[in-house]
């Protein structure tokens, strides 16, 4: 890590010196803090976006940096936060003015008074946020580490500046970042803010889905998720968010005969697929893949532990999660579904991979086929490294067999050959019923491999499936 001298070549953006400039002609100090001057220390690359706090008003901060912009850069002011933002060089920086908080036991809003900078140190969630560099002229550079949270981040410790009772009891969300940043830094949350975090794990009901579902994606998005939810799960905050989840945890045995644990299965899906996709709703759909299931475990004398249609009790159960947390009902939710929906086909047919069992893969999966067989691929966690390389060998002649397929029968996308234009004209029908029957029964002997999909073809097997249904062609 760069020593305390160096720290000036952190600030070597000219919009610190803008910044620095400004608070001069309007006689007071500010400060760049939080996650810039930690990344710089950690040296995670440059922020795209800066937090500045003065200790006198950050918005009239913000006016004064804009007026000596080149251009002056429009600012939005959020006056009910006492804050402002504004745009150079394609980095976002936000200006507040000092301040310290109280809170109330049903809000994680803060009753907010103008402060000094120690007081907006103390209400930071954790020492590694609450480090700030001065911008003043005198002193510029210079850091300002009251909690010794240079020290947490050589020691990769998250802890709070005061009392982690205190601070999770007052705003719930900071549980959700301290496991978050603990993901994306790979760091260890210190014992006490863990259990901190346990005892007040219920408060986490009164933070908007909205709100916790960003820290998901950003768990989710993060190298290793499974560290998230991991500490989700050993807090007791995942059963009050995804119940889902918790629910596959343990190991049930009868007669001798046990499961998996379905629950750490999952966990390591999450992972394998995290090495190979940065998609977060792929990465949804490897979290959700087997929520179904808990619902559907049953126990049979005859075969053991089954889990018969959990992949379709997972998918609609996929609606009722995305519904209940406020995530968008949209294409990205469906494709969640499709694939939690699919997940066991490619691993199904990698036993026997027939031509038509691919044809009927490729056609259902349709645009989404590679993002399937990722997902199928994360799913083989078996630690038999026979059982392993026999299960990814197999999925390579799927996915050749793949190739063979879409080269010959073009089933992605797949367009019928013929036309229901087509059929009502050789028939001399309207619109009817049949016409659906006769459209079925080609794509299904395409998919069979019983014709091949070309228009000859289909219309002489249009013309045999007609008579049967008792139409007359000319």
């Amino acid at each position: 890590m760069p020593e305390a001298k160096n720290y000036k070549k952190a600030l070597q953006l000219s919009i610190f010196k803008t910044i620095s400039q400004a608070a001069t002609n309007l006689h007071l100090d500010s400060y760049v803090i939080g996650g810039f001057v930690r990344d710089y220390i950690l040296q995670r690359g440059t922020a795209k976006d800066i937090d500045i706090v003065a200790v006198g008003s950050g918005i009239e901060l913000a006016k004064e940096v804009s007026q000596l912009l080149p251009d002056s850069p429009i600012i939005q002011v959020f006056k009910t936060y006492g804050t402002a933002m504004l745009k150079a060089d394609d980095i976002e920086v936000e200006f507040v003015g000092a301040r310290k908080e109280s809170y109330r036991r049903d809000s994680r809003n803060p009753i907010v008074e103008n402060g000094t900078l120690q007081d907006d140190q103390n209400r930071r969630d954790f020492t590694i946020n609450a480090l700030a560099l001065s911008l003043s002229k005198d002193t510029y550079g210079s850091l300002l580490d009251p909690f010794n949270g240079i020290e947490d981040l050589k020691t990769k410790i998250i802890r709070t500046p005061l009392d982690p009772d205190i601070t999770y009891s007052d705003d719930p969300l900071r549980m959700m970042r301290a496991i978050r940043f603990a993901t994306q830094l790979n760091f260890k949350i210190e014992e006490s803010s863990l259990q901190a975090i346990s005892k007040n794990k219920n408060r986490i009901k009164i933070i908007t889905n909205e709100r916790i579902v960003d820290e998901l994606h950003k768990i989710l998005g993060s190298k290793k998720p499974s560290i998230g939810f991991l500490l989700l799960e050993k807090t007791g905050l995942l059963t009050y968010i995804l119940p889902e989840l918790t629910a596959l945890k343990g190991i049930d045995e009868i007669e001798g005969q046990k499961h998996k644990d379905n629950f750490y299965h999952t966990l390591e899906v999450v992972d394998n697929i995290s090495e190979n996709t940065d998609d977060v709703w792929l990465r949804w759909a490897a979290l959700l893949h087997d929520i179904g299931k808990a619902p559907t475990k049953r126990f049979s004398k005859k075969v053991g532990w089954t889990f018969h249609g959990h992949e379709f009790v997972g998918s609609k159960m996929v609606f009722k999660l995305f519904k209940r947390l406020k995530m968008p009902l949209n294409e990205k939710m469906k494709f969640v579904q499709k694939m939690v929906l699919m997940s066991s086909r490619p691993i199904v047919i990698a036993t026997d991979v027939t031509d038509a069992a691919v044809r009927r893969l490729v056609f259902d999966a349709g645009d989404y086929i590679e993002e399937l067989m990722t997902l199928c691929e994360a799913d083989i966690t078996t630690k038999n490294p026979k059982r392993f390389k026999k299960y990814h060998n197999n999925f390579k002649i799927v996915r050749q067999k793949m190739v063979e397929v879409e080269e010959r029968d073009h089933i992605r996308n797949f367009q019928p050959p013929v036309t229901g234009q087509e059929i009502m004209k050789t028939f001399d029908i309207k619109p009817s019923r049949e016409i659906g029957i006769i459209k079925e029964a080609i794509k299904e002997a395409i998919l069979e491999g019983d014709i091949p999909n070309e228009h000859d073809a289909a219309y002489q097997f249009m013309i045999k499936k007609g008579k049967e249904l008792g139409l007359k062609s000319d």
